[in-house]
């Protein structure tokens, strides 16, 4: 998960524009990092170019932590 997670807070970090100290497994996309829906959009779309995966958007939508990303990234990523 640790190489994961890193890449993802890289990720989120850039997207949403917060520093990666702020970037924790247990934040919250909306609360704690401030993403609105279009913010969230666009972090779904670098996910998937990144990893070279598909999130379906009901699944997106699922996502409150980082943790529940990271969760199902690992799902799709072999």
């Amino acid at each position: 998960m640790d190489e994961l997670f890193e890449k993802l807070k890289k990720l989120i970090a850039l997207k949403l524009e917060v520093d990666e100290d702020k970037i924790t497994p247990e934040a919250s996309f909306r609360q704690d990092l401030g993403a609105d829906s279009l913010d969230t959009y666009e972090l779904v779309y670098a996910i998937e170019e990144e990893m070279g995966i598909t999130i379906p958007d009901e699944k997106a939508n699922e996502f409150e932590t980082v943790k529940d990303a990271i969760e199902f990234i690992k799902t799709q990523v072999k």
